[in-house]
């Protein structure tokens, strides 16, 4: 294998089979804010063949300098949309997609440890704000709540950090990787 560097990278284009094999993945970001996040989770959406990406509320949306770095240019073949609340993004997916599970990754008296949970495809993940977290309106319609348990001082991750474990954890799950 060969190792590319940070331009290499960013010049990297999709064919048509990578954009046609996806995985029955959405992503939700609601109101997440840094436009590092945002374009890190598009690499992570493309990193697992995630079908799209829903930015909702205050969340940055592309063409944006900061997301365009961040992502590589994955926000040029990953299917993305904007909603005005995660709430409108969740809806539209369940009038879309048949059966499909809604988990929100977050600290919560009702979340359960994310390698215990019991993913099924199609499954739409949301995370949120990187201060005040998915919204509790976002939470009460989510069929499952699931956070990654900490053992350290500190007493979260990074948005993008914790989509990511979640979305492997998902992936392993659902034999699907």
């Amino acid at each position: 294998m060969v190792k590319l560097n940070a331009k290499q990278l960013r010049r990297q284009t999709a064919n048509s089979k990578q954009l046609t094999a996806r995985n029955e993945i959405y992503i939700v970001l609601d109101n997440v804010l840094d436009t590092y996040n945002v374009g890190s989770i598009f690499r992570l959406a493309d990193a697992v063949a995630a079908k799209k990406v829903y930015l909702c509320g205050k969340t940055e949306i592309p063409p944006n300098p900061r997301i365009k770095k961040a992502s590589i240019n994955t926000t040029e073949w990953v299917e993305w949309s904007y909603k005005e609340t995660a709430i409108e993004a969740i809806n539209d997916i369940r009038l879309t997609i048949n059966d499909i599970q809604t988990v929100a990754v977050e600290q919560s008296k009702k979340s359960v440890p994310y390698d215990k949970f019991e993913y099924k495809l199609p499954v739409c993940l949301v995370v949120g704000n990187e201060t005040y977290g998915v919204s509790k309106e976002v939470l009460d319609i989510c069929d499952g709540i699931v956070e990654i348990p900490m053992y350290g001082i500190n007493i979260s991750l990074n948005v993008m950090v914790s989509l990511g474990i979640v979305l492997y954890q998902a992936l392993g799950n659902t034999n699907s990787v």
